[in-house]
């Protein structure tokens, strides 16, 4: 008999592995934080003798969720500015207050966004903000995995006089945390109307030396398009591919006013888009041509862009808005398929974070997974576990969430760190950022 650390025991198993195949009473042998075996219970309990077992025979279990665009430390913005278009969002509401931010503000933000990730199943994030050293040291206290980099604008943030800096930080920490397993970095140039073709291209440059990806906000919108016209006279993809940005590993959120010469265009590079369908319906952004990127050979993944925009950091919810909003736009009911969707989750999400040992489960990758309460009346009956998953889970039905081998939340816990007491520092950023908001 074999030896492992956990034997995970599930009711229904959801593998995302190249055959996409559901194994139900089946088991996960893990070791040293990577699934060493999997299959049916009956073979695995022979062959193994575990440290520990999870009993999850009431379960259903999946590889975690992959948040490919996200900015956690903005649970402190969430609700403080809704129903406004974009840029007045941004301009009047949300730049004022954090102009101001401090590193310890931006800490507790982004330690209480990971707490809602991992709530709600999500294992791994791409995160873009200011004080990203700081997101990482709670994305460390969290155990999530994390690729992060400093926002690099053409104006100073709360913490970088200018892009060079933002930069200059960007390669400080990829040298603190090279080595780590779950933390990495990318540069991370805000978008094309917060910088320059300068900027940008400094920003390809260090993408390209250190070997890292690059990330952007791109094609939002089409007052977005407007804009870059009238200062650049090219489209925004147009204006991206100018300045080199595609040269690199490149992952570009939202992707909403795009052409399909310009997704072909994307395809031919290492290009991957994120949809944010909750944050660009509630700011009127538009809607990500989905089905037209997925035709031409994209891996479009999901992301929730920031608490303030959205007001919750959910996968579930936001695999839910996925495939409903698709249908309804196009007037067709097959124009996106609940394993499409968790595709997007899942694999797309790992393409995203350029990582490819994510968003599956198979022997020889990290148990990085999630455990569903079967129990609920929302999931019950069950004829098709895919489906539930998308159109009936509401991410609150997640009973574990494991990450390398090791459990980050289980039944309202967070082993890592004291939830009660970051829920009683939040009062004193709450009031914080209600003295530095202009309305």
């Amino acid at each position: 008999m074999n030896a492992c650390d956990t034997l995970i025991l599930a009711g229904l198993l959801i593998t995302q592995d190249d055959q996409r195949r559901i194994l139900e009473d089946a088991a996960l042998a893990v070791r040293q934080g990577r699934v060493v075996d999997m299959g049916p219970q009956a073979d695995l309990t022979v062959r193994w003798q575990a440290a520990d077992v999870l009993d999850c025979s009431s379960m259903l279990v999946l590889p975690g969720l992959v948040n490919a665009h996200t900015h956690a430390a903005m649970t402190m913005l969430r609700g403080l500015a809704d129903d406004m278009p974009l840029i007045d969002w941004l301009r009047q509401r949300i730049f004022p207050v954090e102009a101001g931010l401090t590193p310890e503000e931006v800490r507790l933000g982004s330690l209480l966004g990971f707490a809602e990730m991992l709530r709600t199943g999500t294992t791994a994030c791409l995160d873009m903000y200011i004080h990203e050293e700081q997101v990482l040291e709670a994305a460390h206290t969290a155990g999530i995995r994390c690729v992060a980099g400093e926002g690099a604008f053409q104006f100073p943030s709360a913490c970088c006089p200018d892009y060079r800096a933002a930069l200059e930080t960007t390669l400080r920490l990829s040298e603190r945390w090279q080595g780590n397993d779950r933390l990495h970095l990318a540069v991370m140039p805000h978008s094309v109307y917060t910088t320059t073709p300068e900027i940008l291209r400094a920003c390809r440059d260090l993408a390209a030396g250190l070997a890292l990806p690059l990330h952007i906000h791109l094609a939002e919108s089409s007052d977005e398009t407007a804009q870059c016209l009238s200062l650049h006279g090219k489209r925004p993809v147009a204006q991206a591919a100018d300045c080199g940005l595609f040269e690199v590993p490149c992952t570009v959120a939202h992707l909403v006013d795009v052409t399909p010469d310009e997704a072909a265009l994307l395809a031919s590079c290492d290009v991957v888009p994120v949809h944010n369908p909750s944050s660009n319906m509630k700011l009127a952004s538009g809607i990500m041509p989905v089905r037209q990127l997925l035709d031409a050979g994209l891996d479009v993944a999901l992301g929730t862009d920031g608490a303030a925009s959205n007001n919750q950091l959910n996968m579930f919810a936001e695999m839910r808005q996925t495939a409903l909003l698709h249908k309804v736009s196009s007037g067709d009911p097959t124009a996106l398929r609940a394993q499409q969707v968790l595709d997007m989750a899942t694999r797309h999400g790992a393409r995203a974070l350029h990582d490819s040992r994510l968003g599956q489960l198979a022997v020889g990758l990290p148990a990085d997974l999630v455990a569903l309460d079967l129990d609920v009346p929302n999931l019950q009956p069950l004829y098709h576990p895919v489906s539930h998953l998308v159109y009936a889970a509401s991410g609150h039905e997640v009973r574990l969430t494991m990450i390398q081998g090791e459990i980050v939340y289980q039944d309202g816990r967070y082993p890592r760190f004291d939830y009660p007491a970051l829920r009683q520092e939040f009062r004193a950023v709450r009031q914080a950022v209600l003295r530095r908001s202009p309305v």
